[in-house]
C-alpha cells in the first residue's frame, strides 16, 4: 500500500507497553520468579550476531517467566533509583532509568512482534493475561512519587546542571512523559488513571483480536470457479487452497484484508460477487456477533477522554497532539480541511470517468446501465487506466517477482544512495519459514544492522504492512539494529513465483524507508532510538517511495521473471505517467479515515455515543466533513480501524502531515541530482541518524535550508489544479 496506507510502525516495546488488551480469561500465575533466579532465553542478550533472537530456542512457555522476572527486575531497579540516598543527578536518576528493564525489553520485543506476525492461541492467551499486568507495571514506574520527585528536582535545576544538548533533551522529555502519565496529579486522580490504563489495556487487546477473528470469519466462500473470472490461475489456485485449509474441498475462499477496499474487487468480473465482498468488508465489527467492536470502541473513547480531562485537556485529540509536531487539533483540522475539498473534487471527476465507462460497456452489451457503487470502483478504474495508459496490472506483474524487487530494486536503491550492501543469511533461525534474513553492511564494509523480510499474508498475521524493531541501536547499550519489514502479499501456489502488484512494490519501498530509519539511528540513549512523533515517523518511508519508479532503479529490477528481459521502455514510461492516476480516490478515502479519527477524538466525554450510536455517529461525521460521495467510503470504518484503537489514536492524519515533508524532500533530492551518494549522506546525517535527539521539526529545515510548503504535496497528489 502506498503512503498514506502502510500500517503500524513503532518500536516493539512502545507497542508492547502501550498496547490496549482485553478482559482476561486465562488464569493468572501466582508465582513470580525473582530476576536473579531467572535463567531463560531472555536473561541475557542473544549470543547470535547483533543479538538476533534465538527463534529456534524460544518457546511460548518461555514468555511468562521472562515477563514476570523482567518486571520484578525493573521494579527493583526503579526502587533503587527512587530511594537512592544520594542527591539526584543526571547519572544516578535519568541514565540509571535508561539502563533498567533489559530482560523485559528483550522478552516483550520478541513477543509482541510475534503476536503481530504469527499469532497462535498460546500467544493470544498470554497477550490477554499480561495486558493489564504491563499496564500496572507501567503505572508503577510513571506514577512512582519518589522517582518523580527526583526527576522534577533535576528538571527544575536543569539550567545549572551543565548538560549538553542531548542530555538536556532526555531530561526534559522524561519529565514531560511523567507529567503526561499523571505523575503530578493527586493520589485519587492517580488511582483513577491506573484504573483507566488497566481497562484500556484489556479493551485494546479485545479490539485487536476481534478484528483478526472478524477478518477470518468474513472470508468469502465461492462455490464455482466461473464466479472468479478475471482472477489469474495462480490466484484461483490460492483461493482453492484456502478453501481446502478450511475443510471446504471443491470451493474457493477469498480472504479479506483489513481495509475497506479488497484487492479482488479490481479483477472480479462478477459484479454480484464484488458487491458481496464489499458488503462483507464494511460490515466487519458491527454485525452484532461475538466479535462486534462497537461497544469496545465506545468504551475506549470514553476512557481516553476521561484520562485527557484528568490531565488538563478538553479532548483526547488535544492531549495527543500537544506532543506532536502539529501541536493541537485546530492545526490538524485546518490542514485536513484544506485538502479534503480538492481531493473530493478529483474523486468526483474520476467517478464521472468510471460512470462513462460503465455506460459505454452496458450500451455496447445492449444492457441497461447502473450507478457506480463502491464495489465497482477498483474494477472500472483498472479498465479506465488500461484505456488511458494502455496497460494493466496483468502486464506489470511478470516484471515484479518479489525477491527480485527486494534485492535488485529496494536494496539497489539503498546501495546507490547510501553505500550500504546486503548479504542473505541462511544459517539463522526463523520464527516462520516464509521469512528471509540479511546482513546489512555499512559503506565502509562493517556490520551495520540485520534485516528480516516477512512478505506473505497468513491467517495468523495482522493485516497491512509495517516495520518493527527486535533490537534498537544505542551507544549506551552498544546495541546495533535488528529490524523487520512485514507485507501481506498473497502467497503463491507451491512452485509458482510471487508476482507483485505495483501497489505492493511501492509498499515494499515505503516500508524499507522505515527500515533505513532503523538502520541509521545513531543515538546515545535507548529512549531516543526511533522515538519521533507520529506525524514525523512516516516521513522517511514516504520519500523512499520515490525510488520505486525512478528510471534508473526501475530499469534495474523490472525484469520478466521468466525471460529476464527488461520491462519495455514504453511500458515503463506508462507506469511513470500513470503515477497520479486515481489519486482523487486514494486521497479521499484516506482523508475520510483521518478526519473520522479526529471527529472521534475531538468529542468531549459527554458526547461520546454508546455502542448503539457508534455507526450512526460515523455516518454523521463523514457527512459533516463533506464526504457524501457514496462510491468512495473511508479506507477504514470505525470497528476495524486498528490504527486509531492503537498507536495512531488521534494521529492517523500523521501520514499526510509527514507527506508534506516527504514531497518537499523528494523535490530537494531531484533538485540536487537525484540518486547520488552525496544526497544519501545528507539524508542519513540530517534526517535519519538523529532519532529523537533533535526536535524533528528542525530536521527538514536543517536538510533543505527552508521550511516545507504544501505545494509539492498538492502537485504530488495531482491536487494542484483544483
Amino acid at each position: 500500500m502506498t503512503a498514506p496506507y502502510s500500517t503500524l510502525f513503532a518500536c516493539a516495546l512502545t507497542l508492547a507497553l502501550s498496547a490496549s488488551p482485553m478482559t482476561t480469561h486465562a488464569q493468572s500465575r501466582t508465582t513470580t520468579p525473582p530476576a536473579a533466579s531467572y535463567s531463560g532465553p531472555f536473561a541475557a542478550p542473544s549470543p547470535l550476531d547483533l543479538h538476533y533472537p534465538q527463534f529456534d530456542r524460544i518457546k511460548d512457555s518461555d514468555f511468562a517467566p521472562a515477563f514476570d522476572a523482567g518486571m520484578a527486575q525493573q521494579l527493583r531497579e526503579i526502587d533503587a533509583i527512587a530511594n537512592n540516598p544520594e542527591a539526584p543527578s543526571f547519572q544516578n536518576t535519568i541514565v540509571a532509568m535508561e539502563r533498567s528493564g533489559r530482560i523485559l525489553d528483550r522478552a516483550t520485543n520478541v513477543f509482541y512482534n510475534l503476536v503481530g506476525t504469527d499469532k497462535n492461541p498460546a500467544r493470544a492467551a498470554l497477550e490477554v493475561e499480561y495486558a493489564p499486568k504491563f499496564a500496572a507495571h507501567r503505572d508503577a514506574i510513571s506514577l512512582n512519587p519518589k522517582l518523580f520527585v527526583r526527576i522534577k528536582a533535576l528538571y527544575d535545576a536543569r539550567a545549572g546542571l551543565g548538560l549538553d544538548a542531548i542530555d538536556l533533551r532526555l531530561l526534559e522529555k522524561r519529565y514531560q512523559d511523567f507529567v503526561r502519565a499523571g505523575a503530578a496529579l493527586g493520589d485519587s486522580q492517580k488511582a483513577r488513571i491506573r484504573e483507566i490504563n488497566t481497562e484500556l489495556s484489556q479493551l485494546g487487546t479485545k479490539f485487536d483480536q476481534n478484528v483478526l477473528d472478524e477478518v477470518n470469519d468474513s472470508a468469502i466462500v465461492v462455490d464455482s470457479r466461473d464466479q472468479l473470472a478475471g482472477m489469474s490461475d495462480e490466484q484461483i489456485a490460492a483461493a482453492a487452497e484456502a478453501a481446502r485449509s478450511r475443510n471446504l474441498p471443491g470451493k474457493f475462499v477469498i480472504a479479506l484484508t483489513n481495509t475497506t477496499g479488497q484487492p479482488a474487487e479490481a479483477q472480479l468480473r462478477d459484479r454480484a460477487l464484488r458487491e458481496r465482498l464489499h458488503r462483507a468488508s464494511v460490515a466487519r465489527g458491527s454485525r452484532g456477533n461475538q466479535w462486534d467492536n462497537t461497544g469496545v470502541v465506545s468504551r475506549i473513547l470514553k476512557l481516553r477522554a476521561e484520562r485527557a480531562r484528568l490531565l488538563g485537556y478538553d479532548t483526547y485529540a488535544n492531549f495527543i497532539l500537544a506532543d506532536e509536531t502539529a501541536g493541537n487539533q485546530d492545526n490538524v483540522n485546518r490542514m485536513l480541511g484544506q485538502l479534503a475539498p480538492k481531493a473530493l473534487a478529483n474523486a468526483r471527476r474520476e467517478g464521472a470517468d468510471l460512470q462513462a465507462m460503465i455506460d459505454s460497456e452496458q450500451r455496447q452489451a445492449g444492457q441497461p446501465s447502473f450507478q457506480l457503487e463502491p464495489w465497482d470502483w477498483a474494477y472500472y478504474s483498472e479498465k479506465v487506466r488500461q484505456a488511458r495508459y494502455n496497460f494493466d496490472e496483468g502486464q506489470l506483474k511478470p516484471y515484479f517477482e518479489m525477491k527480485n524487487v527486494l534485492e535488485n530494486g529496494v536494496f539497489y536503491a539503498a546501495t546507490q544512495l547510501y553505500g550500504i550492501t546486503f548479504k542473505e543469511r541462511t544459517d539463522l533461525p526463523k520464527y516462520h519459514p516464509d521469512t528471509w534474513t540479511y546482513d546489512v553492511f555499512d559503506k565502509d564494509g562493517k556490520p551495520l544492522a540485520m534485516f528480516i523480510f516477512d512478505p506473505y499474508a497468513r491467517a495468523t498475521k495482522q493485516g497491512g504492512a509495517w516495520m518493527n524493531t527486535y533490537v534498537a541501536q544505542s551507544d549506551l547499550t552498544g546495541d546495533q539494529p535488528v529490524v523487520a519489514n512485514h507485507l501481506n502479499i498473497p502467497k503463491p501456489e507451491a512452485g509458482k513465483p510471487a508476482l507483485m502488484t505495483w501497489d505492493e512494490v511501492t509498499t515494499a519501498f515505503h516500508e524499507f524507508g522505515h527500515a533505513l530509519h532503523g538502520f541509521f539511528q545513531n543515538v546515545r540513549y535507548p529512549y531516543f532510538s526511533m522515538n519521533v512523533p507520529r506525524d514525523f515517523v512516516e516521513y522517511p518511508s514516504q520519500y523512499n517511495e520515490m525510488w520505486a519508479d525512478w528510471p534508473q532503479v526501475l530499469a534495474h529490477y523490472a525484469h520478466h521473471y521468466q525471460t529476464g528481459e527488461a520491462m519495455p521502455k514504453e511500458l515503463l514510461d506508462k507506469v511513470i505517467a500513470a503515477s497520479k492516476f486515481n489519486q482523487g480516490f486514494a486521497t479521499t478515502e484516506y482523508l475520510e479515515a483521518a478526519m473520522l479519527d479526529q471527529r472521534w477524538h475531538q468529542l468531549p466525554l459527554e458526547q461520546i455515543p454508546d455502542a448503539s450510536g457508534v455507526m450512526a455517529f460515523e455516518t454523521r461525521a463523514l457527512k459533516a466533513d463533506g464526504f457524501g460521495y457514496a462510491p468512495v467510503p473511508p479506507r477504514y470504518r470505525t470497528p476495524y480501524f486498528s490504527h486509531i484503537m492503537g498507536g495512531y489514536a488521534a494521529g492517523y492524519y500523521a501520514y499526510i502531515w509527514s507527506e508534506v515533508l516527504a514531497a518537499n524532500t523528494t523535490q530537494w533530492i531531484k533538485d540536487n541530482g537525484g540518486l547520488t551518494r552525496a544526497n544519501g549522506d545528507a539524508l542519513r546525517a540530517k534526517v535519519l541518524a538523529p532519532g529523537g535527539e533533535i526536535d524533528p521539526a528542525k530536521l527538514f529545515p536543517n536538510l533543505a535550508g527552508h521550511e516545507a510548503t504544501i505545494e509539492p504535496l498538492l502537485e504530488r497528489r495531482g491536487l494542484d489544479a483544483n
